[in-house]
C-alpha cells in the first residue's frame, strides 16, 4: 500500500469515526448525576408561594432580607405597608406577601435579632426607629416557649429497617 492510500484510508476511517460519534451522542442516554432523579410521569413538587417570595425579597432588598446565614435583622413597624407598591413588580399578591413577612418574622434567627435598642430597617437598609424593650421580651417569651415545647417532646427512636 502506498501513501496515497494510506492517507485516503486514514480519511476514511476519521469520517467513519466522527460520523459515529455524532450518533452515539444523539442516542446516548444522560449520564448519572449525583442527584437522583424523578421518573418522568412524577408530577414535580409544588414550591410553597412563601419561599418563592422570600427568595423574591432577598433579590429585591438584600439588606432588609438577608439569606442564611447573615443574621437576619429587625424589620421597621409597617414594613408591608411599603411592601405593597412594589407587590406586583415583584409578582406577589397581597396575601401572600402578608403570609411572607408573617413567616420571615417568626422563629429563632429573627428572634434573637430583636435585641432592645437593636435599630429596625426599612427597604433600603436604613434604620427606622429601634426594637422596644416591649419587643425584644416578646421575643425572649417566643424563644423560650419554643424550647420549652421541643424539650416536652418525646424523644422517637428511629424505626429499624
Amino acid at each position: 500500500m502506498g501513501f496515497e492510500q494510506l492517507a485516503a484510508l486514514k480519511e476514511q476511517l476519521t469520517k467513519q469515526a466522527k460520523a459515529e460519534s455524532r450518533a452515539k451522542t444523539r442516542r446516548a442516554p444522560p449520564k448519572a448525576s449525583a442527584r437522583p432523579t424523578k421518573p418522568v410521569n412524577e408530577p414535580a413538587k409544588p414550591v410553597d408561594p412563601v419561599l418563592q417570595a422570600i427568595v423574591k425579597l432577598q433579590k429585591r432588598f438584600p439588606q432588609t432580607f438577608p439569606k442564611n446565614p447573615a443574621p437576619k435583622v429587625p424589620l421597621k413597624i409597617g414594613i408591608f405597608e411599603d411592601l405593597v407598591p412594589h407587590a406586583q413588580e415583584l409578582g406577589l399578591t397581597e396575601s401572600v406577601l402578608r403570609d411572607t413577612i408573617r413567616t420571615w418574622c417568626r422563629g429563632t434567627r429573627y428572634w434573637t435579632c430583636l435585641v432592645e435598642g437593636a435599630p429596625r430597617v426599612d427597604l433600603a437598609g436604613q434604620e427606622a426607629g429601634h426594637v422596644s424593650n416591649a419587643d425584644a421580651n416578646r421575643a425572649q417569651q417566643l424563644q423560650a416557649h419554643r424550647a420549652a415545647r421541643a424539650q416536652s417532646r418525646p424523644v422517637t427512636a428511629p424505626k429499624p429497617s
